[in-house]
């Protein structure tokens, strides 16, 4: 029996993914080994609140119904003010305070800005905390659709064609804006650059569609992308950092299959919607799955990767394009993510702790 480690359980956040990272959080409270792990649930609220949640996993389930949310129940969690203390302390709601104890390890499994984008990692490197996953370059970069493809293309790994809009270029000169588009042809994406789970994405099938699309995407960020829609198969890898001196490893692949839906969207992947079928593992050719694999893990190290990540590509006929890089991906019981792993032979307790002991791992390094 191994001393219990304890692990501040980080979601919620800022971000139009709020409610995917609480669902993330019941997943992970579901299945981490309570033998192993002591938990400490940190909800952070729409506001940026931290605060202390119930260690309730069927309170932040997924529900189509009412989506799970952080409430903002009073409590402050006040995080150490230097390197030399792991110690957290809770202020209640009357003002009262007491401490939390030592944490071992922060799981942050935030989704979107202010959580996966770099900016929680940089707050817990600035206070000494190990955290789990990717560093603060490699998720700037991964949260980032633009420059994830500018790395990808200059480590010459294939991604699809694209040119990025910044919201004064749109203000500006939309007409010189829609000039660059219509060089990508149709059938097009408009995307938000740093926004995830198919937040603010739209498929146009016409220019005069653009207009609107890219206001859509401006919703979630300043700066928007579009792209050359690729035909192909959706097919996706799960990667998983090595320990230091170790290399990084992938899944089989998952397939994302539609039947009725133009894109794998937010209530596909979230709310069970028809249309589409997850499978696991894809039908592919070892040859084939090999290449996936090492792509995969290619385009994870060239981020500068660690930890986790879900990577997805289109096969085409003339082979695999790369996407996009997820650095925390979805952990919901339907995510694709632990999916691949169970089909690997990692369970998904099993995949919590290899995380986590990973990190541990790094950190000690």
């Amino acid at each position: 029996m191994t001393d219990t480690v304890t692990v501040a359980l980080l979601f919620g956040g800022r971000s139009s993914e709020h409610s995917i990272s609480c669902a993330t959080a019941a997943g992970v409270l579901a299945a981490i080994d309570r033998d192993r792990y002591r938990v400490i649930p940190i909800g952070i609220t729409h506001d940026g609140a931290f605060t202390v949640q119930p260690d309730d996993a069927a309170r932040f389930a997924l529900n189509a119904e009412k989506l799970p949310e952080v409430d903002d129940n009073g409590t402050r969690v006040l995080w150490p003010d230097s390197a030399a203390s792991r110690e957290l302390t809770v202020i209640e709601a009357d003002g009262s305070r007491s401490s939390l104890g030592e944490i071992d390890i922060v799981f942050p499994i935030l989704h979107g800005p202010w959580g996966e984008d770099g900016t929680l990692q940089g707050m817990l490197e600035l206070v000494g905390l190990p955290y789990v996953g990717s560093g603060v370059l490699a998720s700037a970069l991964g949260m980032d659709k633009h420059f994830t493809k500018t790395v990808l293309q200059q480590a010459g790994i294939p991604v699809a064609p694209w040119v990025t809009v910044t919201a004064h270029e749109w203000g500006t000169d939309p007409d010189a804006v829609g000039a660059s588009a219509e060089a990508l042809g149709l059938p097009a994406f408009v995307k938000p650059a740093r926004a995830g789970s198919s937040v603010g994405v739209t498929k146009i099938t016409e220019w005069s569609d653009l207009g609107s699309a890219v206001e859509t995407a401006l919703r979630e960020d300043d700066r928007v992308l579009i792209e050359s829609m690729v035909t192909g198969r959706e097919v996706e890898i799960a990667v998983l950092g090595g320990r230091p001196g170790q290399p990084s490893r992938a899944s089989v692949a998952g397939e994302i299959v539609l039947s009725g839906r133009d894109f794998y969207d937010f209530a596909a992947k979230y709310l069970d919607a028809p249309g589409v079928e997850l499978v696991c593992p894809a039908e592919l050719s070892e040859g084939e799955l090999a290449q996936m694999q090492q792509l995969g893990i290619r385009a994870f190290d060239a981020i500068g990767g660690e930890g986790l990540a879900r990577v997805d590509f289109f096969l085409t006929a003339d082979g695999f394009v790369v996407n996009e890089i997820n650095t925390m991906p979805g952990f919901t019981p339907i995510s694709m993510f632990p999916r691949c792993w169970q089909e690997s032979g990692l369970g998904y307790p099993a995949l919590i702790d290899e995380l986590i002991q990973v990190a541990l791992a790094r950190a000690a390094a």
